[in-house]
């Protein structure tokens, strides 16, 4: 018994000193791996393959102007369409930018989007439609709609629960209408820092623009307007995932790639 508990106690030595060589070297012990979760030494390249680019490619979202309702993109099948006619990077060519086939997205049903890709920039550039929300599924009549029925409501909780009610619960409901809320409440307040002249002391919510700008579809006739800043606008209007620094445009990064190499169109 005194000689096993020697062993026992050499042994649990061994594994404490294993251990510690192992947190020196910056890799996680048998203890601290989860399974599913991503290490600093796999993170990146875990991310890459699910986005269908190798780590450090830059992924850039376009503005595709089409003047269809989501429904009527899809009908047409729009993505076959669209043409990126010269790389942004390289507007007087002498790059080799190639159709990159196209990547889906949940909403609308069978919706794709194209994109392109260039080799000497390594950046995928993707044609995002008017009628489509940029980082969050669906339209942006959708969204806009979403919005308009939550400032008609007496509280955010009345109007989950009539957008939201056979979907899920009121909890998650809530979360789901809120971050709608915030999100486009932020993209209004920075097309109204962008044009003062039109926009001045109009409050940052739809039903507000939808008046200054006599339209009902309000998100849209602001993709238009503020066309030369979408780089910079926050989303689901603009493409940038973060609010840029004034002067500072951001180039955003597009939804999930899909497969690498594309799928052919269908």
């Amino acid at each position: 018994p005194h000689g096993q508990r020697c062993f026992c106690s050499l042994r649990t030595h061994i594994d404490l000193m294993r251990r510690a060589a192992r947190r020196c070297r910056g890799v996680p012990t048998t203890c601290q791996r989860q399974p599913g979760k991503l290490t600093p030494s796999n993170k990146k390249e875990k991310l890459a393959r699910a986005d269908g680019d190798p780590p450090g490619h830059g992924r850039v979202q376009l503005r595709y102007k089409t003047g269809l309702t989501g429904e009527q993109y899809v009908t047409a099948q729009g993505w076959r369409n669209a043409t990126l006619v010269r790389c942004p990077h390289h507007p007087g060519g002498g790059c080799s930018l190639a159709r990159h086939g196209t990547y889906p997205r949940k909403t609308p049903a069978g919706v794709r989007i194209a994109r392109w890709y260039c080799p000497e920039s390594h950046t995928t550039f993707s044609l995002l439609p008017d009628c489509l929300a940029a980082r969050l599924p669906g339209t942006l009549a959708e969204l806009e709609e979403a919005v308009a029925t939550a400032e008609r409501s007496p509280s955010v909780a009345a109007a989950a629960g009539r957008l939201r009610a056979s979907r899920s619960e009121p909890p998650g409901a809530m979360r789901w209408l809120r971050r709608r809320i915030d999100r486009v409440r932020r993209a209004l307040s920075a097309v109204r820092g962008l044009m003062p002249e039109r926009f001045a002391g109009c409050p940052p919510t739809i039903l507000a623009f939808r008046d200054r700008l006599g339209t009902d579809a309000a998100l849209v006739w602001l993709r238009e307007l503020a066309s030369p800043q979408l780089a910079s606008l926050p989303t689901p209007l603009g493409y940038a995932h973060h609010t840029a620094a004034p002067g500072h445009p951001v180039l955003p990064s597009q939804q999930p790639m899909g497969h690498d190499p594309p799928r052919p169109d269908p």
